[in-house]
């Protein structure tokens, strides 16, 4: 039903992705998902064609010069994340839940933080209770944790409702990267 919603605006973002320098629209990723199992998660391109050729995998940092002029548009406003309705329809992810992280980092984190593993034990989301605290990105991993973990614990069709409705309120974009 989103994505029928959504259509208009999707294909205007679209557009403006492939207008704004002529590479692909959307941005592929395997991700690690519930129990450990890797899916490709699909966005909006917000960076360069060649990102990361030179570094390889990194964290992307607010104001990323790797960014197109679109793409820093899009990160702000969180429109990047809409494509992963497709994945929800998927059934690779939920609405709510733990961000998915890439699998080069997963097994670091992993090494880091011995409960780490424990957010593969839900669906991970498009939205998330650590992402509407502020705790996204180039954030405290710990504090990120802690949030997914408070999340699943506990759990209810009433703090998913309230994570949807903060997301609404805040959004899901680069503004809520402080731990608010």
């Amino acid at each position: 039903m989103g994505l029928i919603f959504l259509a208009p605006l999707l294909g205007l973002i679209a557009a403006a992705v492939k207008f704004s320098d002529g590479g692909p629209i959307l941005y592929r990723q395997v991700r690690v998902g519930l129990r450990g199992r890797r899916f490709t998660i699909i966005k909006f391109r917000t960076m360069s064609e060649d990102a990361e050729a030179q570094l390889g995998a990194i964290w992307s940092v607010p104001d990323d010069p790797r960014c197109t002029r679109i793409g820093h548009f899009l990160r702000r406003s969180g429109f990047d994340e809409l494509p992963q309705l497709w994945n929800v329809l998927c059934g690779d992810m939920s609405l709510v839940g733990p961000r998915p992280e890439r699998p080069e980092f997963t097994g670091e984190f992993g090494k880091e933080l011995s409960s780490y593993d424990l957010r593969h034990e839900v669906q991970c989301g498009i939205t998330g209770y650590a992402q509407v605290h502020g705790w996204r990105g180039f954030t405290s991993l710990e504090e990120r944790l802690r949030h997914d973990l408070y999340y699943i614990r506990h759990w209810s069709f009433a703090l998913e409702l309230k994570v949807l409705l903060l997301t609404l309120i805040h959004g899901w974009s680069e503004r809520t990267r402080c731990g608010v």
